[in-house]
């Protein structure tokens, strides 16, 4: 291995199955791995900010769409394990990989831990969007994970959003730098897939992100080695959204497309 190898990378997340592919990637591939685990933020507040976007009826189906996802997840494994076996995927915790928590990557104390960890990149998955005060204090690159392929599905269930709009080649996943806005940094590395029949919304996100640690390693090593070499995001921008419980309904339904 090169000496960029030996560089810090600190993994930004709120946790969870797919995040932690990423992390069981980068640390494999690289080593020198900490994590900084935000607290996760609480429903109120989150249908709080989707209220005051979206308004209530709106926000209200989003939020039964996330209720029914949570519930439904457990009739999932089976495909789950194919994906994780296909692509050689580990989701398991690993007790060696440094772990400090912080309530929110937008903290004081996450900021403080950061500059002391000296860091050659930092790698954001699942997290809390960056403040511009945040961002601004970062002391190395910033680069994103998203389930989605930029600009066209930016912000949430990119995947499930691709095959509403009839657009299974964009069906993929994105990593990018980090900037002001939702999922519009530059592109480093795009990755698409296809996904099977028997993929739903509970597990878009898995496929996405298994089949996708390659592009992160690969940003990240750019990103080590100093080389990183963003493109501008090309076609049509639009933020999507958890799809409220009767769009979903409606094209589980109608399409076949849960």
């Amino acid at each position: 291995m090169s000496s960029a190898a030996n560089q810090h990378i600190v993994i930004v997340t709120a946790g969870g199955r797919n995040p932690q592919i990423l992390i069981n990637a980068l640390e494999s591939r690289f080593g020198n791995v900490t994590v900084l685990l935000e607290q996760p933020e609480s429903k109120k507040l989150f249908l709080k900010r989707r209220i005051r976007k979206l308004g209530l009826i709106t926000a209200a189906g989003q939020f039964a769409t996330m209720v029914a996802s949570k519930f439904g997840k457990r009739f999932t494994e089976k495909r789950t394990a194919e994906i994780l076996q296909q692509y050689e995927a580990d989701d398991r915790e690993k007790r060696a990989i440094p772990v400090i928590a912080v309530a929110s990557i937008n903290t004081p104390k996450a900021i403080e831990q950061i500059n002391a960890l000296h860091p050659a990149v930092v790698f954001l998955v699942s997290c809390r969007m960056l403040s511009a005060s945040t961002l601004a204090a970062m002391p190395c690159p910033v680069i994103n994970f998203h389930a989605g392929i930029t600009p066209q599905y930016r912000g949430l269930m990119g995947g499930y959003w691709a095959r509403v709009e009839n657009d299974e080649a964009n069906f993929g996943a994105t990593v990018h730098l980090v900037d002001a806005g939702v999922d519009t940094g530059d592109v480093l590395y795009q990755s698409r897939m296809t996904p099977s029949k028997n993929d739903t919304m509970h597990t878009y996100p898995l496929l996405q992100t298994a089949a996708s640690t390659g592009i992160a390693i690969r940003a990240v090593e750019d990103a080590l080695s100093g080389n990183l070499e963003p493109l501008p995001t090309h076609g049509n921008s639009r933020q999507w959204y958890h799809p409220p419980i009767w769009t979903w309904l409606w094209n589980g339904v109608t399409r076949g497309i849960w």
